[in-house]
Order: C-alpha cells, then sequence, then structure tokens
C-alpha cells in the first residue's frame, strides 16, 4: 500500500468515527464544532488524494493506448 493509499485510509477510517460520535452520543456544542472542524478538514484532504489518484489513472491510461485512436481500414 502506497503513503497516498494509507494516508487515505487513515482519513476516511477518522471520518466515519467522527459521524458516528456525532451521531451517537451527547456531544457538546463546542465538541460538535470541532469535530465539524476536522471532518471538513479530512474530507477535503481524500478529496486531494482521490483527485491525484484519477490523475494518475488517466495518465496511465493515455499512455498505455495507441496515440492514433481511429479505427484502420
Amino acid at each position: 500500500m502506497t503513503t497516498s493509499a494509507g494516508e487515505f485510509e487513515e482519513a476516511l477510517k477518522r471520518l466515519e468515527e467522527i459521524v458516528t460520535k456525532l451521531e451517537r452520543e451527547n456531544v457538546s456544542l463546542d465538541d460538535s464544532v470541532a469535530l465539524f472542524q476536522e471532518g471538513k478538514r479530512l474530507s477535503l484532504r481524500c478529496e486531494q488524494l482521490l483527485k491525484t489518484a484519477q490523475s494518475a489513472i488517466e495518465t496511465a491510461a493515455r499512455s498505455d493506448s495507441p496515440s492514433d485512436p481511429s479505427p484502420r481500414t
């Protein structure tokens, strides 16, 4: 597993923990705000990591495809 994949998995796990805590526990307003802010930061990081992965996949797909994709007759 690469560092980015590991980072994504950890951030996603923490996001799930935050959601569970906010849904199931009696959390004070201050703690709720702090958890929301942490969750927002984590979600932005996950989005960034996914965009990076998508870009790498698209680059790899382009390099694997023929330079002239039109059918030959």
